[in-house]
């Protein structure tokens, strides 16, 4: 695939008790790895997470709101990168925090953190949003002291559509569910879920691209989990859990965000508290991970990154300092070499190219 020189992307941010308006967009030059300033796409209110569909027409964001959350629906220009409005809906819970969409672009999916529910809506075909077509209640609790309650962290549909998994940070479980792509509907599956360890807190999930693997980033317990993946019957199992900090470091910490390199080789996991970008590579025969390095020059509160289309870059979302900074990928060991390059943003917290 061939690349323009320059990428666009969008940077979703908190705009509670802070300077930010809404979701901006930037540009990042693919051979320096120099970054645009940023400019206001949209006025919006705690566009905390960002998803755009794959024509990259439209860009859909959460409303996170401690009360009823929403998630909204804006059309690209493609003169000027700009964002247009078009609607907003409920998200059907509280802390709405994660959006993404099904292979045919007619779903948004949707993550409640605080109420542990997921949404599914149904997208027309001038990207506006309908009226939720299925909401879905987590059930249950665990051992884990903070953690006693339901809180779906992130949901996303398998590559053949049939099924939907979502992180549930407070049950240490991800739930399976099976996909019914004609009503919008989805329902537990057989197996419901994978148990991960007590206390392990999952959060963000990715699939490698071959897709016979799984990689769960676990906020609490401050590992990743390989999880193997049987696609015919959308079941997964533990088979690996590794620490995403250097090896006999402690203290407190609590992980974010997970990304698998284009061709991946590499996998990336982001620690708050060590402020840190772990790195691993990824064995290609079995999956498993090994702990490439762990770097922190100049990352501050990494809630989220973000690895560019062509796998050069990595950007980092540095929350508390209120800045994007971008690193140089060694493309013989995946390492986090730093750059000259970094943007002002107030408080980003999601990173996502169009």
């Amino acid at each position: 695939m061939i690349y323009a020189e320059t990428i666009p992307f969008y940077i979703g941010t908190y705009t509670k008790g802070g300077l930010s308006e809404g979701i901006y967009r930037s540009e990042l030059d693919v051979q320096s790895g120099a970054i645009k300033d940023c400019i206001l796409a949209a006025k919006a209110v705690n566009p905390s997470f960002l998803t755009s569909d794959k024509d990259g027409r439209f860009v859909y964001a959460v409303s996170e709101s401690d009360g009823q959350g929403a998630v909204e629906a804006f059309k690209i220009d493609k003169a000027s990168g700009s964002l247009e409005f078009i609607n907003r809906r409920p998200s059907g819970g509280s802390s709405a925090c994660y959006v993404s969409i099904d292979m045919t672009g007619k779903y948004l999916f949707a993550a409640n953190y605080g109420s542990g529910t997921v949404s599914v809506t149904p997208i027309k075909q001038d990207g506006s949003l309908a009226e939720t077509s299925c909401l879905v209640q987590h059930q249950g609790e665990t051992v884990a002291d903070k953690t006693r309650s339901p809180h779906a962290h992130s949901v996303k549909v398998s590559s053949d559509n049939r099924f939907v998994f979502v992180a549930d940070l407070g049950l240490d479980k991800v739930m399976i569910y099976g996909f019914d792509a004609e009503k919008g509907v989805i329902s537990p599956g057989e197996p419901a879920f994978v148990k991960l360890k007590d206390g392990s807190g999952p959060r963000h999930f990715v699939f490698a691209p071959n897709g016979k693997y799984m990689y769960v980033i676990n906020e609490l317990g401050g590992t990743i989990a390989v999880l193997t993946y049987d696609a015919a019957a959308g079941a997964l199992s533990e088979v690996q859990t590794i620490s995403t900090l250097p090896a006999g470091l402690g203290g407190w910490n609590a992980c974010a965000e997970v990304c698998i390199d284009p061709q991946g080789r590499f996998l990336y996991g982001s620690n708050r508290g060590h402020n840190s970008i772990a790195v691993f590579s990824i064995n290609q025969s079995d999956g498993m991970l090994k702990a490439v390095q762990c770097q922190a020059e100049g990352i501050d509160t990494p809630r989220n990154f973000c690895i560019d289309p062509t796998g050069k870059f990595c950007l980092v979302a540095n929350q508390k300092s209120d800045c994007i900074i971008v690193f140089k990928i060694n493309p013989q060991t995946g390492a986090l070499e730093p750059t000259e390059y970094k943007i002002k943003v107030d408080k980003p917290v999601c990173i996502r190219f169009y």
